[in-house]
């Protein structure tokens, strides 16, 4: 199975190259699958945006993925 994770482009960089934030992670991705601005949501897969989505997609998303994480931190 593979997994996408929803993060906001923050700055684009010459090259289509992308500065995106996961919440509390900031990480070069390229941009050659989608077309995207400043301030727009993508699913990032293996270091591809790979679609655009709705800012409400993507936090709610971002939200989703935090609750699992505290799940399984209380559950070890």
């Amino acid at each position: 199975m593979c997994i996408a994770v929803p993060a906001e482009v923050i700055e684009i960089r010459e090259g289509n190259i992308g500065i995106v934030d996961y919440g509390d992670l900031q990480q070069e991705v390229r941009l050659d699958l989608v077309d995207v601005k400043v301030g727009d949501f993508v699913l990032v897969h293996v270091g591809f945006a790979i679609q655009k989505i709705s800012r409400e997609e993507g936090l709610k998303t971002r939200e989703i993925f935090r609750q699992v994480y505290a799940a399984m931190q209380e559950s070890d």
